[in-house]
């Protein structure tokens, strides 16, 4: 019998370090070779772990939301595990019993009609671990949280477990049962009122949205242009080739056009289809065109990219974007696909709004934002007429794009979309 401690390996780009994001296995449970251990998120994405041998889990080193450095700790098999003895487990896998004991004891020792006493169940100068509005709540209903066993991971202590010793703290004072009950429905129209707060741990791929976001607000001067498209044309030639083609091709959104446009005018504003690595204030411009495409998935906002998109025809970018939508929703997408983009598109579909104002996926310099389709009443040669606009909201870094050039680049946009048969013309 020995135990293995697994190390996180080297998942490749020079990463340093990953966060937990899932754990698949908890304390106890005998794992197979090759089992998914854990899901661990680095800059780009999701990464499965494997377990290289055979045993029982002993160990867990973090919880939801830590950093493990590559080549840290990540936990702990015995190996050999038929001979591992039960108790033994057991003392590994429930130590709150442990220090639970003397809260028990307490308990089992004090007269049945005193008044309950605060015991401290940790070792002095050990700090209870918990979140902000825990302890608030705490001081709310009178709990000494060094008297509270924690059933969270690693001994931490939740809501319910301040409540649920608030609770058997006034039950053990009253004199009747009947007071107890008065109490007890008292005390919990309290912990359920309105004003009630719930904390949750901003971990995984929304605390790398959140850092992302963050860090581009701070160090880029976003400057942004919104310009009014007429799509009316481009609207019923799409409408047009989903009657046609839509069965044997499949669907046409207005994405794969705006990406033609995108590719059309690259060559015409190298400045923009570009990277800024602004530690080393080089600006690299890319004669490809690696679109990002923004895509919301249950687990936050990711940005596949669709690579080399000069080379691929209407069809070729409709599903190439259908893809790695595909993937990215069922967090699949490869880590190559989730970075290396030069410019992205974000769009909300029917929810776009009239303005918005994108941020730039840095260390990109633009980004253009899709707004939801309207009708409205135009003048065309001088005749009110029904025309279906749609506004480009677009974001640029001010460092290196000026406003005069960003104007430009919409404008070219703007007229092949407006002319549609444009797009494909050299």
């Amino acid at each position: 019998m020995s135990r293995y401690v697994f190390k996180l390996p080297d998942v490749g780009e020079g990463i340093a370090e990953c966060e937990i994001a899932t754990w698949r296995v908890k304390l106890g449970e005998r794992v197979t070779e090759d089992q998914p251990l854990v899901d661990m998120l680095t800059d780009k994405a999701a990464v499965e772990i494997p377990s290289p041998v055979a045993g029982v889990i002993v160990a867990l080193h973090g919880e939801a939301g830590d950093k493990v450095a590559v080549g840290g700790p990540l936990l702990e098999i015995e190996t050999a595990a038929d001979h591992v003895e039960s108790g033994k487990i057991d003392a590994i896998v429930a130590p709150k019993a442990e220090v639970a004991a003397p809260v028990a004891a307490a308990a089992k020792a004090a007269p049945a009609a005193a008044a309950p006493v605060a015991v401290s169940i940790r070792p002095d100068g050990e700090k209870p671990q918990t979140s902000p509005a825990v302890r608030k709540r705490a001081r709310e209903l009178d709990v000494d949280l060094n008297a509270v066993p924690g059933s969270g991971p690693r001994g931490r202590i939740t809501l319910d477990d301040v409540v649920g010793h608030a609770q058997q703290s006034t039950s053990a004072s009253l004199d009747t049962p009947a007071q107890a009950r008065a109490t007890r429905d008292e005390r919990s129209s309290v912990v359920a009122a309105d004003d009630a707060v719930e904390a949750i741990k901003v971990i995984g791929v929304r605390r790398k949205i959140a850092e992302t976001m963050q860090r581009t607000m701070q160090r880029i001067p976003h400057f942004a242009y919104v310009e009014e498209i007429d799509v009316t044309e481009l609207e019923a030639l799409r409408q047009h080739l989903n009657n046609v083609h839509g069965k044997t091709r499949g669907k046409l959104t207005l994405l794969p056009f705006l990406v033609r446009a995108l590719v059309k005018v690259r060559s015409r504003f190298p400045q923009i289809n570009a990277i800024y690595d602004d530690e080393a204030n080089i600006v690299h411009r890319h004669a490809a065109s690696h679109i990002g495409i923004a895509t919301q998935t249950p687990q936050g906002l990711v940005v596949p990219v669709a690579r080399n998109a000069q080379r691929l025809d209407l069809w070729g970018a409709a599903a190439e974007i259908r893809r790695l939508a595909d993937a990215a929703r069922a967090g699949k997408a490869k880590r190559e696909e989730l970075s290396g983009s030069t410019i992205t598109i974000t769009s909300l579909g029917a929810m776009g709004g009239i303005v918005t104002t994108p941020v730039i996926n840095a260390p990109e310099v633009a980004i253009i934002g899709v707004n939801k389709m309207l009708e409205r009443p135009m003048y065309k040669n001088g005749i009110l007429v029904p025309r279906l606009i749609m506004n480009l909201s677009s974001s640029f870094d001010h460092r290196i794009v000026d406003g005069f050039d960003a104007a430009e680049f919409i404008q070219a946009i703007k007229a092949l979309l407006e002319h549609p048969a444009t797009l494909y013309i050299d």
